[in-house]
């Protein structure tokens, strides 16, 4: 009786582990569970990237305080622009 208590909890311990691997790649692929939240932040991020078809893309890079502007390609990475800092959204333009 023993061994079939034991073979019990060992089949629902381990269909609790996977309900929970699922869940957690439900959520990583959903985009609610970010990782990259628990990472140190670098001094560098991506703040926009736009997609220019056939897997080439420009992306505003923000590097020490600098922006850029940056072609992406599966060969490479070009510098396009050093962009000024953002002006104020709620001011109208003049």
């Amino acid at each position: 009786m023993t061994g079939v208590m034991t073979a019990a909890r060992m089949v629902l311990s381990l269909a609790a582990v996977v309900a929970v691997l699922g869940v957690c790649v439900w959520a990583l692929r959903r985009g609610s569970l970010r990782l990259s939240a628990l990472a140190p932040r670098g001094s560098i991020s991506v703040e926009t990237a736009t997609s220019l078809g056939d897997r080439r893309s420009l992306a505003i890079v923000r590097v020490e305080g600098r922006r850029l502007l940056v072609g992406l390609t599966p060969a490479a990475v070009s510098f396009i622009a050093d962009l000024a800092a953002e002006a104020p959204t709620d001011q109208p333009a003049k």
